[in-house]
């Protein structure tokens, strides 16, 4: 076999053998690490108003430790850290984002919600700042789940601070399994998702009556 036949055989049969091998260390990396995606959905409240303004979701903010998709776990008040082999499909801020726009679709009480990115023109919109979204163990055996995020209804025309909170959802985990402590921040993002739908519609309905 003269030497460029050889080189032409070899070539495919090398592609082949790195090809095979990229792949094996994908499957690998993989099944490592455990995706968590949260799943909320809201029980809208009877007494939440129906509006007829349109609202936008500015693109929540987080300093960079926060807004990450590894789950962050606090051993102690001055140490943050991340667990191993674990990630949240999302940045905490995508996955915020996510929860509010659909709550409020789902409360079928605003007729027009959209991100900000969409351009719709509103009379209002929220900001939100993610400040903790982790899992805190306080000096105990056991974390607590805990989001703290401030919120601002802001009226577009003017850009008028309607109102400011800096809402806190703290749920105990009750053992130190990752899943459970996953479970833990899930319920938690939904109860602040259902607390700020109601605030914000409640909030700026009073406002946009006034």
């Amino acid at each position: 076999m003269s030497r460029p036949t050889l080189l032409r055989t070899l070539l495919p049969v090398a592609l082949m053998t790195l090809l095979g091998g990229c792949s094996l260390l994908g499957s690998s990396e993989r099944s490592a690490v455990t995706i968590y995606s949260p799943v909320v959905r809201i029980q809208p409240d009877p007494a939440w108003p129906r509006v007829d303004w349109q609202l936008i979701l500015v693109k929540p903010t987080a300093a960079r430790v926060v807004d990450s998709p590894r789950i962050n776990v606090r051993p102690s008040p001055s140490e943050l850290e991340v667990y191993k082999g674990v990630s949240w499909a999302q940045p905490a801020t995508d996955m915020v984002d996510d929860a509010l726009v659909r709550g409020f679709e789902d409360s079928g009480r605003i007729g027009g919600v959209a991100r900000a990115t969409t351009g719709i023109r509103a009379d209002y919109k929220l900001a939100l700042d993610v400040r903790r979204f982790e899992a805190d163990y306080r000096g105990q055996a056991t974390p607590t789940a805990l989001l703290e995020i401030n919120a601002k209804l802001i009226h577009v025309v003017d850009q008028r601070v309607v109102a400011d909170r800096t809402f806190r959802q703290e749920r105990p985990v009750g053992s130190t399994a990752v899943a459970d402590v996953a479970q833990a921040i899930e319920q938690s993002l939904q109860a602040f998702t259902t607390e700020v739908v109601g605030w914000t519609l409640t909030t700026g309905q009073a406002d946009h009556q006034r």
